[in-house]
């Protein structure tokens, strides 16, 4: 059997200083321990002192190593998130497009109650029946401007009478079937509406273009009053339009005649209201008191 080696570092002077060196840390170590076990027994202040002392010189390598500690600890969460962080981007697209939807789809209902807000209002200030319903479609002829209506004689809608949006009147009833209507709009050619201007009830024609404009004459020949800007009305005129329905505004004026848009876009209006037909009250003169009743002549001087 081998004889083990010694332990002993011979005539080496390098490793025999290490030796002794190794010996004096754990001998002061030992005693330097001893001596805090024994202060923390017979001193307990100087002790707190010197625990204190300690806590603030090696504050800078305690935070350092936990630093350190956290960083190697959530390694692996950065790996885990850096290679997750395409799907949760694909997904956090795909939320920011369905909250833009959204966002759209909650505009739109709002200008619609917009809309049906003026629609109700506009029901409770007129007198009369009326029949609330929707323009569904336009006319696919370019030579006539017809719109289609939801209702029809059952829901109380004839032809013959007048359509109207909050902004304006839209034109009125050609045909009428039993749940739909064609209504004749305004801007057709077949399409005249006796107006007056807003602010002075100058009397005038408005007819349809068939192009979505509207031809304004007076009815005074070889005199055009009109200017750009002046709002025409429903005059009442002849029945069927109720008078002061917003119906176009000048934009034009081409020598005689003006040029004028219609306020109600059927384009961009969904909800309406059916009229009847206006009736305008004729005031019949008083007939003549009776001969028996009449003021007795006045006594003639002799």
């Amino acid at each position: 059997m081998a004889r083990p080696p010694s332990r002993r570092p011979g005539y080496d002077r390098k490793a025999q200083y290490g030796l002794f060196a190794g010996y004096v840390v754990a001998v002061s170590g030992a005693a330097v321990g001893l001596l805090l076990i024994v202060v923390a027994m017979f001193d307990p202040t100087g002790f707190a002192a010197i625990r204190s002392t300690a806590g603030e010189i090696t504050r800078p390598i305690s935070a350092t190593m936990r630093q350190l500690v956290s960083g190697v600890g959530t390694v692996d969460e950065q790996i885990v998130a850096y290679f997750r962080a395409g799907s949760q981007n694909v997904g956090l697209r795909r939320q920011v497009d369905a909250n833009r939807t959204r966002l759209i789809e909650a505009a739109a209902i709002e200008q619609e109650n917009l809309r049906l807000k003026k629609l109700l209002k506009l029901v409770e200030d007129e007198d009369g029946e009326v029949v609330a319903a929707r323009l569904i479609s336009s006319s696919s002829s370019s030579s006539r401007r017809m719109a289609r209506l939801n209702a029809g004689k059952s829901q109380g809608a004839y032809a013959g009478m007048p359509v109207r949006a909050p902004e304006g009147l839209i034109g009125r009833i050609q045909t009428a079937g039993p749940n739909t209507a064609e209504v004749l709009l305004l801007t057709d050619s077949q399409s005249i509406v006796p107006v007056r201007r807003a602010k002075d009830n100058i009397a005038a024609i408005c007819t349809g273009l068939d192009d979505g404009s509207l031809e304004i004459r007076s009815l005074n020949a070889g005199n055009n009053p009109f200017k750009p800007g002046d709002i025409m009305v429903t005059s009442g005129t002849g029945g069927l339009y109720r008078p002061n329905i917003p119906v176009a505004i000048i934009v034009r004026v081409e020598g005689d005649k003006s040029i004028a848009a219609p306020l109600a876009n059927p384009a961009r209006v969904e909800a309406v209201i059916v009229q009847r037909p206006f009736e305008a009250t004729v005031t019949r003169p008083a007939a003549p008191a009776p001969a028996d009743e009449a003021a007795p002549a006045a006594p003639v001087a002799p």
